[in-house]
């Protein structure tokens, strides 16, 4: 049956082959070869027309794809809290601008134009950038109120950059509590826990950090900051050298040498912390936080005139005040004064215009009239880092101005056992050090205070340019040990400093 009808349809289809196939001739034989040849002939037409086309079609390649733009690069680090140019900075915030004023209801981009104003206003020192920053979070806030870590995120670092810690902490917690597993919300958290002085949360906020995959060069960025709080320079060093290695872009990779020199600088070896600065002015785009720490081991190097060009230069291109005291006081060391107070002055102009913009200025104006100002100005300097403290909680760095500022204030006894509160606490380094040998001699216990200075030039000798005279002119006064010893005339020795654990290698700034 079934062959029965696929003959009917072949006969249907061709009535001549089914004739010839019928009548057993040779037709049929002649006619499958003739269909036979016809088809070949047709395949070879389709064959060659199919080349023919594949030759005039252009032919895909293997192309790379193209290098991000500055708007797609500094999108990038600002969704990481990672380190961005600024000009890269700028371009994303034209960008965002542009798509804003068509989509005036998108959270996210209000969120990534705030946080992109924040890192602006920090790596320029423009702190007109940080109410643009604000507005902007208001407006993301406002298009979504509930659920935006991002804009919370960028709250965080914002309030960061205007050096206040506890509100980065309240920020960042209720962005974290939204989205635990949201990475980029632990990086501001654990630098507003390391301001607030809690190392206990900051550290548990790294491991958490460190469990979330986060991309290596962010986790590396955080851990060498809460290791070098707690003193263990060679760890943090150890991690800015990965970061070094991780870096996904000259920003980052810049970022990472610069905070090599620093730790090398604190560590009192101004060459190999040139030889970092150097590189990091090799290899970032944003030449003026480099340049203020080339200028620092330049003045320690004893290359005081190219110090004070190099400090004019960064201060000329990221004019925050912290470059005019450091100018300031290698101006007073030089012998100076005119020059030394008119920087002063150019302090207290900066701590001003921030101050309108919302930065925080108590602890560097408090520590500029603590330490240069005269009696008035000492005097108003200890109610000015009490509300410092007071605001940032335990943090060493505020309790260790405070200090500093009662001992300058004639307020001895005080001064002392706040320092003692402050050692328990983890103050740490040559000036802390300093600070309270100083204290030790003013309070008769010549021992501890030669234990002090001793150990500022065994930290950090050149820890500024004025401690360095100072702390050599004290021992010279306190003269040789008596030779009982000091265990002997004043009991045990102390530890200035907490001691810091077995070193990591350090890098090399090659």
């Amino acid at each position: 049956m079934k062959a029965t009808t696929t003959s009917a349809i072949r006969a249907l289809e061709c009535p001549e082959e089914a004739a010839a196939a019928a009548a057993g001739s040779p037709a049929a034989v002649r006619w499958r070869r003739a269909r036979r040849a016809l088809t070949v002939t047709a395949v070879l037409g389709l064959v060659a027309g199919g080349a023919a086309a594949l030759v005039m079609w252009p032919q895909p390649r293997t192309a790379v794809p193209p290098a991000p733009g500055p708007g797609a690069r500094a999108l990038s680090a600002v969704e990481t809290g990672t380190p961005a140019a600024s000009a890269d900075l700028t371009a994303l915030i034209a960008e965002r601008v542009r798509h804003l004023r068509a989509h005036p209801r998108d959270d996210e981009s209000w969120a990534v134009l705030g946080a992109a104003y924040a890192e602006r206003g920090t790596r320029t020192g423009d702190s007109a950038d940080f109410p643009r920053a604000q507005r902007a979070l208001e407006s993301s806030l406002a298009a979504r109120p509930e659920g935006n870590a991002r804009a919370l995120t960028a709250s965080a670092q914002l309030a960061l950059a205007r050096q206040d810690p506890r509100a980065a902490a309240g920020q960042a917690e209720r962005a974290v509590r939204i989205a635990p597993k949201r990475w980029p919300g632990y990086p501001p958290l654990i630098d507003a826990y390391r301001g607030l002085g809690d190392d206990k949360a900051a550290g548990k906020a790294l491991e958490t950090l460190r469990g979330l995959r986060a991309p290596e060069v962010v986790v590396r960025f955080a851990a060498a900051r809460l290791y070098r709080d707690r003193g263990w320079r060679e760890d943090a060093a150890a991690n800015l050298g990965d970061a070094v290695a991780a870096a996904r872009s000259a920003t980052e990779e810049a970022d990472a040498r610069r905070l090599l020199g620093e730790l090398a600088a604190e560590r009192g070896e101004p060459e190999r912390a040139l030889g970092w600065f150097d590189g990091a002015l090799r290899v970032g785009p944003d030449r003026y936080e480099a340049l203020a720490g080339r200028a620092r081991a330049l003045a320690a190097l004893g290359r005081s005139g190219e110090a004070v060009r190099v400090y004019r230069e960064a201060y000329a291109g990221r004019p925050v005040p912290e470059y005019a005291l450091e100018l300031g006081e290698l101006h007073e060391s030089l012998g100076a004064e005119r020059e030394a107070r008119e920087r002063y002055d150019v302090v207290r102009e900066r701590v001003r215009a921030r101050d309108a913009h919302g930065v925080r200025g108590g602890l560097l104006l408090g520590t500029l009239d603590a330490d240069h100002g005269d009696a008035d100005a000492v005097g108003s300097a200890v109610p000015l880092l009490r509300d410092e403290a007071e605001a940032r909680g335990a943090s060493p760095v505020v309790l260790d101005a405070y200090a500093w500022a009662l001992f300058r204030a004639g307020e001895v006894p005080a001064a002392d056992a706040l320092y003692r509160e402050v050692r328990q606490k983890g103050g740490r380094g040559a000036l802390f050090a300093y600070h309270r040998a100083e204290v030790a001699l003013s309070l008769g216990d010549s021992g501890s205070a030669r234990r002090g200075f001793e150990e500022v030039l065994r930290v950090n000798p050149f820890v500024s340019p004025l401690v360095g005279v100072r702390v050599r002119g004290a021992l010279a006064e306190l003269g040789e040990p008596s030779p009982g010893g000091p265990e002997v005339t004043h009991g045990p020795a102390q530890p200035m400093t907490s001691p810091s654990p077995s070193p990591s290698p350090s890098p090399s700034p090659s």
